[in-house]
């Protein structure tokens, strides 16, 4: 099996980037770090994670620890490679930056290995679809009113059937005033979905909760700080709508915690915050042996073909960040994505939107 023999870290600013803002962040940029490793086979494999603006310095500071120990290494060694950095970064903690980074080189060295194989990723596990729902995703508290009605309905135009909204403004009433609008410019047969990105305390979420009844919201994201595990079981049992959580996840923690309290309905592994493929399936497959679908953050690009490798898979999230700098986006037609047949995870980020950061 071949061996990593180079490892070069770029930036990329999304051709679309703007300012955004939800009930807890303020983001100037949408950018990303992008990891390319290089085989002694000639191989390459490409791997990414969304940045923003947070702490360069730090995550780029994590990747140059993680690159020597990558280097040399057999690409399909990689879970050797995650229980030697786990072991080398506990020192000062492996959640946080740390899994980040073994996420970015884990999910690079995936698409080498498949590459090298000449296969998608998906199917090197057992399939078990071929298609898998996608939302599209936006609804920033920072857009007008207009600006958020024109994404919905561009959303539904290209053949979406669900849209999700940012909800946690500061008064109540602004948010049913922006999903009702959204409602009816979507019609009945929509679903929405509404994200408080931890942004509410128990009161408030129930009160929302409440008054979005009527509006038929398919569930409720990350109402609750992650952990406020009573809080979730509270609401759950409440809330007249679903409950979604688990992107801001570094391990199973918080899934096994609100399991044992029945305070989940969807779980949302995001895979670069777990810190591994292996790491991924792993969650999923504790969601499935309770009964919970999985509904992974962001990265519809490795979202997609990991789904169709898992037996509880609910759907997808859409962005499109990514889709003007890569090659080979996620096709999407009538609401279902589609895993790419192409080798690795079946796309390269184009070399004219890369700025080079470090190279091992």
């Amino acid at each position: 099996m071949p061996k990593i023999r180079r490892i070069t870290f770029f930036k990329a600013v999304s051709t679309v980037s703007q300012k955004i803002a939800d009930s807890t962040h303020q983001i100037p940029e949408i950018a990303f770090i992008v990891a390319r490793i290089e085989l002694d086979n000639g191989v390459t494999g490409d791997g990414y994670l969304l940045a923003f603006h947070y702490s360069p310095k730090a995550i780029l500071g994590a990747l140059q620890d993680i690159a020597p120990m990558a280097l040399g290494r057999e690409v399909s060694h990689t879970g050797e490679l995650l229980r030697h950095h786990e072991k080398e970064s506990e020192y000062f903690g492996n959640v946080g930056l740390h899994r980040w980074a073994a996420g970015l080189i884990n999910v690079a060295m995936w698409d080498a290995w498949a590459k090298t194989l000449d296969v998608p990723v998906w199917k090197m596990f057992g399939v078990c679809h071929d298609r898998v729902p996608l939302y599209g995703s936006g609804g920033w508290l920072s857009y007008s009113m207009q600006e958020l009605l024109d994404e919905v309905t561009r959303y539904i135009k290209r053949g979406f059937r669900a849209v999700k909204v940012k909800v946690g403004s500061p008064e109540i009433q602004r948010d049913i005033e922006r999903l009702t609008k959204v409602r009816e410019a979507v019609g009945p047969h929509v679903r929405i979905m509404m994200d408080a990105n931890q942004g509410l305390i128990l009161p408030a979420a129930m009160e929302l909760a409440r008054a979005a009844q009527p509006l038929q919201i398919a569930w409720f994201e990350e109402p609750l700080h992650r952990t406020d595990y009573d809080g979730y079981q509270q609401l759950r049992q409440h809330a007249g709508m679903s409950i979604a959580t688990g992107e801001r996840e570094f391990d199973l923690v918080t899934l096994r915690e609100l399991i044992r309290r029945n305070a989940i309905d969807l779980w949302q592994p995001d895979l670069l915050r777990l810190g591994s493929v292996e790491a991924w399936r792993a969650s999923a497959a504790l969601a499935q042996a309770h009964h919970i679908p999985v509904l992974p953050h962001y990265y519809k690009e490795y979202d997609v073909p990991l789904l169709m490798t898992v037996p509880n898979a609910y759907g997808a999230e859409s962005f499109d960040w990514v889709d003007e700098i890569i090659t080979n986006p996620i096709r999407m037609k009538d609401g279902f994505a589609y895993p790419s047949e192409g080798a690795g995870w079946g796309f390269n980020f184009r070399d004219d939107r890369l700025t080079e950061l470090a190279s091992f």
